[in-house]
């Protein structure tokens, strides 16, 4: 079928063929199988789309780390909370959870997996920790200047992780006050530990100023099975936006957040065995009628697919695993453009991310 390459049609864009796709690399175990072992390092992908829109096929962005069993997600995006248990996982695995950043497909079913499993039937075991972006102080300026714009609570308008956890847990005060008294359920507030982020600020950095200048990845939390390293990415307008690293004995995977392609991901990657990293097809967005305003974000606040390869050659990793894609509707954009794209520049493994695949992560090091 003809067509101008530098304006592809949508059917040229959406085609393939079923022995193309049937060509793929995909994840090795397949999607519903139970974990085998408690031992060793495991990437889940729960959610694979980016976007607070439901799309056909793929839950909202969210993925789980199982380091020896104990489990350690990344977002918490639409549809977390039953991808989480078709995974074959457990409240009681629970250890820790890391936020990039405060946009709603990132973290809309964060409170519900706590909150539906403080008590009951399969309960949480111990306090979790969630770690994510504290105030950002400052609201972005407004786009395009001079629209009057209010304001939601301004006394309070930049919530960070802890008070986000703590809203949550006072506007459902009276269901947690009822289960602890007619069933037992303990106190939710031991079972929660949210920590706001604290890092060294870089020069220039802020919610008006730079979302991302050049920074050395600085440590969120470590414990017996891993330790976690961040860096700021480039998400504007939302400030601080965080892309994770998580250093197993097995291996790292790196988590980019949402981001334009980023140096400080690099940076955060170099060496890494994954990269998980968010992607974007810009020539179907700009074929699906969004707004300018909308379309200008994604330019300049998201990574398109043929953008990721170079990045992912230059960090040196192993693997690339594309998540958060938009748009991530099955019956849109196909495996094999998102692979075809990706590759471009990178010489190593691309995996396209659908929910529930599972990635076992190098190997134990003595």
């Amino acid at each position: 079928m003809a067509s101008s390459p530098a304006a592809p049609t949508r059917r040229t864009l959406l085609r393939t063929t079923a022995a193309t796709a049937a060509a793929l690399p995909l994840l090795p175990t397949p999607a519903h199988a139970a974990p085998q072992s408690s031992r060793g390092t495991e990437l889940i992908l729960l959610g694979t789309s980016g976007g607070p829109v439901p799309m056909h096929g793929r839950a909202g962005i969210a993925s789980a780390l199982v380091v020896d069993g104990r489990v350690y997600l990344v977002d918490c995006g639409p549809g977390t909370f039953g991808r989480y248990a078709q995974a074959w996982l457990t409240a009681e695995q629970l250890t820790a959870i890391f936020v990039t950043h405060l946009h709603s497909d990132h973290l809309s079913d964060l409170y519900a997996l706590l909150w539906l499993r403080f008590g009951g039937f399969q309960p949480l075991e111990g306090p979790v920790d969630v770690y994510g972006p504290g105030s950002a102080g400052n609201l972005p300026a407004v786009w395009p200047k001079g629209r009057s714009v209010g304001t939601v609570s301004p006394s309070e308008p930049a919530p960070g992780t802890e008070d986000l956890i703590a809203g949550h847990i006072a506007a459902t005060a009276y269901d947690i006050n009822v289960r602890m008294r007619s069933e037992g359920w303990p106190d939710i507030r031991t079972l929660i530990r949210p920590h706001d982020v604290r890092f060294p600020l870089p020069k220039g950095a802020g919610p008006r100023k730079l979302m991302a200048p050049p920074m050395e990845p600085f440590e969120v939390m470590r414990d017996d099975r891993v330790r976690v390293t961040a860096v700021l990415v480039e998400h504007p307008p939302v400030f601080p936006s965080f892309a994770y690293r998580f250093d197993t004995a097995d291996g790292s995977v790196v988590f980019s957040g949402d981001t334009a392609p980023c140096a400080n991901v690099a940076r955060l990657a170099r060496g890494a065995d994954v990269l998980v990293h968010e992607v974007m097809d810009l020539d179907t967005l700009a074929l699906g009628g969004l707004r300018p305003a909308q379309l200008r974000h994604m330019e300049i606040s998201h990574t398109d697919a043929t953008r990721v390869g170079p990045l992912a050659e230059r960090a040196g990793v192993g693997t690339l695993v594309l998540s958060h894609l938009v748009p991530g509707a099955t019956n849109v954009v196909s495996d094999s453009t998102w692979h075809t794209k990706a590759s471009k520049g990178y010489s190593g493994r691309v995996i396209v991310g659908n929910d529930l695949a599972r990635l076992p992560v190098g190997s134990r090091r003595t």
